[in-house]
């Protein structure tokens, strides 16, 4: 049934101050950074062993990583077991009448089948089950691609927004200068 703790998720308000402790003072190394759109975070992969951390932080204030950093703070949020079969694994689970998030997978970060099971049973704390599928890899790769296109983008944006500010301040400074002043 469980294979191996895939990731353990924590929140985090900043990723890039929280990369700072987590690289720096623990020596983890980033694998990558990727968002979830459909669940309105970034999420930042650092390999530990055969498992994960995952710094977590939310983009989007509605969304449940957002309310649950508002109201608990930064930390743990979820660990996640890989399973060999996942809706075999949550029918067992249902079965055994325990509360389910989800009875049917979700497509999760990077192309993997996810289901998380509610703290209620699992003693206060969420727990994610994931199941890898053939596609994750060809769809983690275009969804890593199409988040450094728009990030392509937007600073190009932002240079082209830089360079008409400073022609704008040479010609006011020129302008000014151009001037001659009354006495």
């Amino acid at each position: 049934m469980i294979r191996r703790i895939n990731h353990i998720a924590i929140v985090v308000p900043d990723v890039e101050e929280a990369l700072s402790f987590y690289q720096d003072s623990l020596g983890l190394e980033l694998s990558h950074v990727e968002p979830n759109e459909e669940q309105g975070v970034i999420v930042a992969f650092l390999p530990a062993g055969k498992s994960e951390v995952e710094l977590v932080e939310p983009v989007e204030s509605d969304t449940g990583v957002a309310r649950f950093l508002s109201k608990r703070g930064p930390g743990l949020h979820h660990i996640c077991f890989e399973v060999d079969d996942i809706q075999t694994t949550l029918d067992r689970l249902a079965a055994r009448g325990v509360e389910l998030i989800n009875r049917e997978p979700i497509i999760g970060t990077g192309g993997k089948k996810a289901a998380f099971i509610h703290p209620h049973s699992t003693h206060g704390v969420l727990i994610e089950l994931y199941e890898v599928t053939p596609e994750e890899p060809a769809r983690r790769r275009e969804r890593v691609l199409k988040w450094r296109r728009r990030l392509s983008t937007q600073r190009r944006v932002a240079i082209a927004g830089v360079r008409a500010f400073l022609r704008a301040l040479r010609q006011s400074r020129a302008e000014t200068v151009a001037t001659p002043r009354k006495p």
